[in-house]
């Protein structure tokens, strides 16, 4: 009888982490928006450009400054974040849920990952591309508007927070959805709202009650603030309380998100 073990790859093992399957995961996510990306980059920059461009015309001669700074200054940040959100939103949910519609989210189930490394994979895929917006979209502005950086750890902190919050926002959403209508439907009445309401294109402490004390419960808020901070060394509320909230939303989600994927909820049979 022929000896074909010599002949066979040797056994591969996985260890702790599945460094190889996870790299391939995350790289795939990421190869999904750069493949298309006059779509995922230069199309949201380009509606950014657009809301601040209207903004200035509309509203940019009557309020001059907010916050010590020009009207523009103050606005930017928002859009860059509101952008980033957005983005990274629609990078898990479309994912996942084109996976489910038509049928291939096997393959990402089947091979050797954990509920972990998993999580990880499509949430990282969601924060480069919000990211990656934002890095467009800031070094474009830098045309028209006189960006700063105050203090760029608030900086980094509230980009990371507010790309990871909404990617697992998004895989949360995408998760429960069925039909395409249902993510639209979180995106058009709970995403757009709350980053329209959340301080992107004015300054909350024009608000009167209860609009200003309801502003402080939208997470968004603080994301935007804290960013803004980074910027201009300009924030509407408390930065403790606000970097206190950011975090917990997003341990919170991460949490949820993995305790779904372990009970494999609407994703296996």
């Amino acid at each position: 009888m022929v000896d074909n073990s010599r002949h066979l790859p040797p056994e591969r093992r996985i260890g702790a982490i599945n460094w190889v399957g996870l790299g391939t995961l995350y790289g795939k996510e990421c190869r999904r928006f750069i493949k298309v990306w006059l779509q995922t980059i230069v199309a949201p920059t380009v509606t950014s450009m657009l809301f601040l461009a209207v903004f200035a015309l509309a509203i940019g001669r009557s309020v001059q400054e907010i916050g010590g700074v020009s009207f523009l200054e103050f606005m930017a940040p928002g859009l860059i974040v509101m952008a980033m959100m957005q983005n990274a939103f629609a990078n898990t949910s479309s994912s996942l849920m084109i996976s489910k519609v038509q049928g291939n989210v096997v393959d990402v189930l089947m091979p050797p990952l954990s509920p972990g490394e998993l999580l990880i994979g499509f949430a990282f895929g969601g924060v480069t591309r919000g990211l990656s917006v934002a890095l467009v979209l800031s070094a474009v502005m830098l045309i028209f508007v006189d960006l700063e950086v105050h203090h760029i750890g608030f900086i980094l902190l509230h980009a990371v927070a507010a790309s990871l919050m909404l990617a697992l926002l998004g895989l949360l959403t995408a998760i429960w959805a069925e039909k395409f209508d249902q993510l639209a439907a979180i995106t058009n009445f709970i995403v757009t709202p709350l980053a329209f309401l959340s301080g992107t294109f004015y300054s909350i402490e024009r608000l009167p009650e209860p609009l200003l004390t309801a502003s402080k419960f939208n997470p968004f808020f603080y994301l935007i603030d804290g960013f803004r901070y980074g910027m201009i060394g300009h924030a509407d509320g408390s930065l403790a309380i606000g970097a206190a909230v950011v975090l917990s939303c997003v341990l919170v989600m991460w949490l949820i998100c993995l305790r779904i994927l372990i009970k494999g909820y609407r994703l296996k049979p």
